[in-house]
């Protein structure tokens, strides 16, 4: 772990990673998902939740598949499910904390929207401790797990892949991570889909919290 004190760029998924996939601020996206599918394929809400899991497990995202399938404006769509009210979801001091001692450049790597990456980092109050945020427009929607959005976000932000690591909550997100050089950090959790990969190789580290994790790369460094 001692070798994570010389990491440069600190990348981190948004959704069950920098909040706790107990709290169930993404199930609030998942219902608007099924309900945007409902409206506009004008079909019963059990039939479009079918739909949304069957497109994102092909195509790793709902509105990936939506888009080629369907000819979904994404636009649309992304704003429409990420239109959620959290405001019950409580601020983190823990992980703000540990993300201050980080002097290091952090990024935010995401498929959802720029929107709700604002929302969601702005509700934990952590909105102002990053230095750039990668959503799904900025990949032009092609998502993680496709190698485009990573070597992408590397261009962005001019980032060293060998002096990054990137952490996500589901395991086979890192697999082009590490591919291209980056340290992988996956956070434990239950979701079949989500630690299906989860003993693979490519993955380095597994933790099982967030502000845990940081402080003891925080403690390293200062020792």
């Amino acid at each position: 772990m001692k070798e994570l004190t010389e990491i440069k760029y600190w990348i981190f998924d948004l959704d069950n990673t920098l909040y706790s996939g107990q709290t169930k601020v993404f199930s609030e996206v998942d219902k608007r998902m099924s309900s945007f599918i409902s409206e506009k394929l004008k079909i019963d809400i059990i039939e479009a939740k079918k739909i949304q899991k069957e497109y994102f497990y092909e195509y790793g995202t709902t509105l990936s598949g939506l888009m080629q399938k369907k000819n979904i404006d994404p636009n649309e769509f992304l704003e429409f499910v990420h239109d959620i009210d959290i405001s019950w979801l409580p601020k983190d001091k823990l992980l703000r904390d540990e993300l201050i001692k980080i002097k290091e450049k952090k990024y935010i790597f995401s498929n959802g929207s720029h929107a709700h990456i604002r929302n969601v980092t702005n509700q934990l109050g952590i909105d102002d401790l990053f230095d750039g945020a990668f959503d799904i427009t900025d990949a032009n929607f092609l998502p993680k797990p496709r190698i485009e959005p990573y070597k992408k976000l590397i261009q962005k932000f001019k980032l060293d892949p060998n002096k990054s690591i990137l952490i996500e909550d589901i395991a086979h997100n890192l697999e082009q991570a590490k591919n291209l050089g980056m340290k992988t950090c996956w956070l434990e959790n239950d979701e079949t889909f989500a630690k299906k990969d989860a003993d693979k190789p490519y993955i380095d580290y597994k933790i099982n919290n967030l502000p845990s994790f940081l402080q003891k790369i925080n403690v390293l460094r200062n020792n």
